[in-house]
């Protein structure tokens, strides 16, 4: 199943790591957060992924397109002539990796349609590009096609500032992005949907999905949560940065699974 991350959005509160690069090409135990985000749907099986660029793209072109010789053993035949051999294997060699321009300054709805002509199936995956978990993606996967609807998002318990979910049964019947107040499940992510998405997502640079596209799925009864009370955790500030890296250092971080 394909996998649809967006990359492309400026992270300014992570100011400190993003005014030389892309949010997730931050770095976590010494690979960029956004490894370890494909790392964990590889696991589950989903090696194609689309990604979303934006701000600082040619970093996550730049790494991919040197990714071999980065992961690899390397003897270079200078000359007219020149070859270059590798000589080990990594773990990433099935991976397909699909980057595409969606705009400098473009919301998140908006990304996401500029890469449904990329497309194949009815069904794929989606998810941010600063959020790590140890959720099943499959079994979100075999509950979305169990209830039907257009979409399912990974509800998660609240760290803060993130969208109310009112949940009645596994429906989302109210969706409100980021309220003043404490609830018992956020959106984390890890969304689970069917093409008919695009019917929700304007034209232009200002759709954003977690505003009127999820609010109208809500409104239609299509859009459905999948619960997830095990571990899930953003990296929007330096605190969380470290947290993941002393997480990663312990030797035992919670969202390995490889």
């Amino acid at each position: 199943m394909q996998v649809v991350i967006l990359c492309g959005g400026l992270g300014t509160r992570l100011r400190e790591e993003t005014e030389y690069r892309p949010k997730p090409m931050v770095f976590v135990g010494g690979r960029p957060i956004l490894w370890h985000i494909m790392k964990t749907y590889a696991m589950h099986g989903h090696k194609e992924f689309i990604l979303c660029l934006g701000y600082k793209g040619e970093v996550i072109k730049d790494y991919f397109l040197n990714y071999q010789s980065r992961s690899s053993d390397v003897t270079l035949r200078l000359g007219q002539r020149q070859s270059i051999e590798y000589h080990s294997n990594h773990d990433e060699e099935d991976w397909t990796v699909t980057m595409v321009d969606t705009g400098l300054k473009s919301m998140t709805g908006s990304r996401l349609r500029r890469v449904i002509p990329y497309l194949r199936e009815e069904t794929f995956l989606m998810t941010y590009g600063d959020g790590l978990t140890d959720s099943d993606v499959n079994a979100s996967v075999a509950f979305h096609h169990q209830h039907g609807g257009i979409a399912t998002l990974t509800a998660v318990p609240p760290l803060n500032r993130f969208g109310h979910l009112a949940l009645n049964g596994s429906r989302v019947a109210h969706f409100e992005e980021k309220p003043l107040s404490s609830h018992d499940f956020v959106n984390g992510g890890y969304f689970v949907f069917d093409r008919r998405i695009v019917n929700y997502l304007d034209e232009g640079d200002d759709c954003v999905l977690e505003q009127a596209p999820l609010s109208k799925l809500a409104h239609d009864s299509e859009l459905h949560a999948f619960r997830h009370t095990g571990f899930w955790q953003c990296m929007d500030t330096l605190r969380e940065l470290e947290l993941l890296n002393r997480l990663w250092e312990s030797g035992e971080p919670p969202w390995r699974i490889w």
